[in-house]
């Protein structure tokens, strides 16, 4: 029995036979037959729910294939510093909260960025004890690799002048050697582990908050790089019967000896929880100016960034991991990064041949590919290495980038380059680095501009932008393979999962700049509407 048609409508199924049709008939949350109005709506029966799209456009589900889930969800309740323009707003905001909050207990925030501010400075501890003498603050950068921190947080966290910076990660320090508030890398946990969680509890509400705007942004699953606890959080708001997104669970460094003791593999779970690969991060950032660079940063000669995991345990990690039946997944933003992951790639792979083992049985990745050496731009194609890419951060980060990278950044944030050889990219937001609305993404991806318009009407080295089509693949069929569920997800096609999203206008008749104009009427995951509807 056919449970559901939905016609009258523009549907683009990016299927490689039939790439538009009118409707499409659904059953047990999957598509069964695709085609005209007419062929579709005589397989109805009586109790068949029959929808009049009204023309309106449908495209496959999206899906966000890099997001922070949990701490998304915890920063819509945190102080939002979020690309703020100055230091001053920052710490307007954070004294409302303090005006709100019990004397002692912690404040959070999230989304300061000093490159976004008039001298580009980066703030102390001195900044936020003019605000908040009292209160324990903890501001995470908008980049997440940096921490603004004030001086009662550093006295609960035991932290002094005599605390040792911890392999991989460093504590600024002012010239009397006295931590100033500003943690780097892996330092930003010798605070952080002393800020009070939320409950489990807590959190799946929080989360279950997150994903009313995801689906309505679009979103139908997402690929999350939370720690463990986001999992424990998520199969709660599963048994509650909550969940109404697709999820890959990716495993970090701490937790792949405990995954692989459980026998844990490549896509264990099932199509609405299922577990990705192993999560490592290779260095920093562009915006604490700690990713790991080859050449020396323009104006800082003496620094190349930061190494937060060296290759050789890299190499070891992710060795262990292949072996087991597990891919790895590694943030590399820095071109001595991707390098030093590349040849961790390489070496892995040849292992797997030794083994026997298709490399499409390893779906390894690389986080970001933020920017690479034209020596090594080639060889994700030769490894067969995903590219999980962020367009929208080449429009949020493009002036920095110019600032630090100069020239080099022709082959910065570039998916034009690996899609051009062939590359599997995947897209995503990095969320709550940059938000998660996949349609500004898309916009982002075919115009190399900010909504506003800038840096020009070409967009920020304009050679890199992609079409409407390769963008909306980005966010469909890209993370579906990368999930291992290009058999069921990423197209509308018989067989297919019946995850799609309504939109009020055609993606591809209209003109680029009206991209951010387009509303998503109604997202659909596994057959029924959990997000408005028609």
């Amino acid at each position: 029995m056919i449970e559901r048609i939905l016609y009258n409508g523009n549907i683009i199924t990016l299927a490689e036979d039939v790439r538009r049709v009118s409707a499409l008939a659904i059953t047990n949350g999957r598509v069964m037959a695709t085609g005209s109005d007419d062929d579709i709506l005589a397989l109805a029966t009586a109790g068949t729910i029959r929808q009049n799209l009204e023309g309106r456009t449908i495209i496959p589900g999206l899906t966000d294939a890099h997001i922070h889930w949990q701490w998304t969800a915890r920063a819509l309740q945190d102080v939002d510093v979020f690309e703020v323009p100055s230091k001053a707003v920052a710490l307007e905001r954070v004294a409302e909260r303090v005006a709100t909050t019990p004397t002692g207990e912690w404040i959070t925030g999230h989304g300061w960025a000093q490159a976004y501010w008039p001298d580009g400075a980066f703030p102390t501890a001195a900044d936020l004890d003019t605000v908040a003498p009292d209160h324990p603050i903890y501001l995470r950068a908008k980049s997440g690799h940096a921490a603004w921190i004030n001086t009662r947080a550093m006295q609960l966290a035991g932290i002094t002048a005599e605390t040792l910076d911890p392999e991989g990660g460093q504590i600024s320090r002012d010239a009397s050697g006295q931590p100033d508030g500003l943690f780097f890398e892996t330092a930003i946990m010798l605070v952080s582990r002393h800020v009070p969680s939320p409950s489990l509890e807590q959190t799946a509400d929080q989360m279950a908050a997150a994903q009313k705007l995801a689906l309505a942004s679009g979103l139908t699953g997402f690929h999350d790089f939370d720690s463990q606890n986001c999992l424990r959080a998520l199969q709660l708001l599963r048994e509650r019967g909550g969940l109404d997104m697709r999820v890959v669970k990716n495993i970090n460094k701490e937790w792949i000896d405990h995954a692989l003791m459980l026998g844990l593999r490549r896509g264990f779970g099932d199509d609405w929880i299922r577990i990705g690969g192993l999560k490592i991060f290779a260095d920093g950032a562009l915006g604490p100016r700690t990713a790991l660079m080859l050449d020396a940063y323009e104006n800082e000669p003496q620094n190349f960034g930061i190494s937060v995991t060296e290759e050789d345990e890299m190499r070891e990690l992710v060795s262990k991991a292949s072996a087991a039946g597990l891919p790895a997944t590694i943030h590399a933003i820095g071109d001595c990064a991707v390098r030093r992951v590349l040849n961790v790639y390489e070496s892995v792979r040849k292992e797997e041949a030794a083994r026997g083992e298709p490399r499409n049985t390893r779906r390894h990745r690389m986080e970001h590919v933020q920017i690479i050496h034209p020596d090594d731009s080639h060889r994700l194609a030769e490894l067969n290495i995903i590219a999980s890419m962020q367009p929208i951060h080449a429009t949020s980060d493009y002036d920095m980038a110019d600032r630090y990278w100069g020239a080099r950044s022709q082959y910065a944030y570039n998916a034009r380059l690996q899609i051009d050889q062939g590359v599997v990219v995947a897209f995503g937001s990095d969320s709550p680095i940059d938000p998660f609305e996949p349609l500004g993404g898309i916009y982002a991806a075919v115009t190399r501009r900010r909504p506003d318009g800038t840096p020009s009407k070409e967009g920020w080295y304009p050679d890199a932008r992609l079409t409407i089509d390769e963008a909306l693949r980005g966010f469909t069929q890209g993370p579906a393979y990368a999930a291992g569920m290009e058999n069921r997800l990423g197209k509308l096609a018989p067989g297919y999962l019946a995850d799609l999203v309504v939109l009020d206008r055609d993606l591809y008749t209209i003109a680029p700049d009206e991209i951010l104009d387009v509303q998503v009427m109604a997202t659909m995951v596994d057959g029924q509407w959990r997000f408005e509807g028609v």
